[in-house]
């Protein structure tokens, strides 16, 4: 056993010892508890949890838990990452080319997370069925409407895979003990099963059907879903109308 841990606290590079900077270990700790972990999660709940497994849908509709979970963890996230960006800006001293390829890369995802924040501001109104004042970009699923899906999910998703990738280059900088990539693969693993299984389960519910039924009168529903492997059922009861 002694060995195995031996092994696994002895750096990357295969050093006899493993030191960083304050600043350092800080920037690293925000950046995966962003990156790693909050993201992620964020984006796991609003694609799987549209509709809860105990929530009696479609004849219950609207379940707001998914959006305040995804908003609260995709701010908290952006935060978390900012304030990291903020630490390596200030110490930025590595000139090496695997240190200003990091850091080009880290501030090309950070604008990508910018530019999802500026999406979710322009994503339009919501409306429906029953608002006589607006009936909303989303209920009619408007241009705009369609193409914010496009590119909050599209942004989304390529974020999530450019972030692994720039941590792997970050911990080969900072020379990390040899448990530290590991851990983050189970974890992104254990994420990817997850995702597997729920998918299986067709929890991934269209945003749309989830909150306004799937009666094929409503606007939406008569246009295909935005996203792959995107469940859209469809029945002939009238839900939704009230």
């Amino acid at each position: 056993m002694s060995v195995i841990w031996h092994w696994l606290s002895t750096p990357l590079s295969g050093a006899s010892s493993h030191s960083l900077e304050p600043w350092l270990y800080w920037h690293a700790r925000m950046m995966v508890m962003a990156w790693a972990i909050l993201l992620p999660a964020g984006a796991l709940w609003a694609r799987y949890f549209k509709v809860l497994p105990s929530q009696n849908w479609p004849d219950r509709l609207d379940n707001k838990i998914w959006w305040h979970a995804h908003r609260a963890l995709q701010c908290l996230g952006m935060t978390l990452a900012t304030l990291g960006a903020a630490v390596a800006w200030q110490h930025t001293t590595q000139a090496g080319p695997l240190a200003r390829l990091h850091g080009y890369a880290g501030w090309l995802l950070m604008f990508l997370g910018g530019l999802q924040i500026l999406s979710g501001l322009l994503r339009g109104t919501k409306g429906g069925p029953t608002d006589k004042q607006d009936r909303g970009d989303h209920y009619d699923m408007t241009v705009r409407r369609r193409w914010f899906e496009r590119v909050h999910k599209g942004l989304g998703w390529m974020s999530l895979l450019a972030a692994m990738a720039v941590m792997g280059m970050g911990l080969l900088l900072a020379d990390a003990p040899r448990w530290m990539p590991l851990v983050l693969l189970v974890w992104w693993l254990v994420l990817a099963s997850l995702a597997w299984r729920w998918q299986r389960q067709g929890r991934c519910i269209d945003t749309y059907q989830a909150i306004w039924g799937t009666d094929k009168r409503h606007p939406g529903n008569q246009l295909p879903p935005i996203g792959w492997g995107i469940r859209r059922p469809f029945d002939t009861q009238k839900h939704g109308q009230s």
